[in-house]
């Protein structure tokens, strides 16, 4: 029941997407791109606001090791004081994983879509009203397979995402000792096991994951950006 729900709401219709694209331009890889800024262009809102609660999370991280310093001993009332500190700021610790949460079964059907289009076979679970090609042509720029593993785009999907995480650190080093381990496994560790995990994949998944990590870089730099010309100018710009 689970896996047909999962089918029907994600996997056939980000299938029928990629093939409805593919109608229109022979060339899977630049439809995976499209694909890919397409989906990134839809969650913005969800990905922006998780930046926006990740960064009001590191504001709030002096006041936060103050109360586990205070309480260390006491982890009941530690609890409860970071629960009041987070209420009283209207910060939900849970919002700055949103982008994670909604990517991940999005990820989990675009493999799918990828072991059913890239293999070479005939199409299944195509719409009435969608032209079927019949199989899909797995070459990208004619030299590129997608359906076989790469370790080069593993490798470029690794170095991106170290890119962002570092991004994502905050420059004044305000964690504690828990949170200095969780920003070194961030920056170092998540960037491994992206390319660990990448050679085990298709290469259209890896294209999917560079494509929309390079969208999550300019998306945090605007960001970035935009945040210090409040602080220089205030709320006008």
């Amino acid at each position: 029941m689970i896996a047909e729900f999962f089918r029907n709401i994600f996997i056939f219709p980000l299938l029928n997407l990629l093939v409805f694209f593919y109608n229109f331009i022979p060339d899977v890889g630049i439809v995976i791109i499209l694909l890919t800024v397409l989906i990134r262009l839809l969650l913005l809102p969800s990905f922006h606001k998780g930046l926006r609660h990740q960064k009001e999370l590191q504001e709030l991280q002096p006041k936060m090791n103050e109360i586990k310093e205070k309480y260390k001993d006491d982890k009941e009332r530690q609890a409860k004081a970071l629960m009041e500190l987070y209420s009283a700021h209207k910060v939900n610790p849970l919002n700055s994983c949103l982008p994670i949460l909604i990517q991940l079964p999005i990820l989990i059907a675009l493999y799918q879509v990828f072991i059913k289009a890239l293999n070479g076979q005939e199409l299944e679970g195509i719409y009435p009203f969608i032209t079927n090609p019949g199989a899909i042509n797995a070459m990208f720029l004619g030299f590129l397979n997608l359906a076989q593993k790469n370790v080069f785009l593993a490798a470029l999907a690794a170095i991106l995402q170290f890119i962002q995480s570092k991004m994502m650190m905050p420059k004044k080093q305000t964690q504690d000792a828990a949170g200095k381990m969780m920003a070194i496994q961030t920056v170092y560790v998540l960037p491994a096991l992206t390319f660990v995990f990448g050679i085990q994949f298709p290469a259209g998944l890896m294209l999917y994951w560079i494509t929309s990590t390079l969208f999550g870089i300019a998306q945090q730099y605007y960001f970035l950006r935009r945040e210090a010309k409040q602080v220089l100018y205030g709320n006008k710009q």
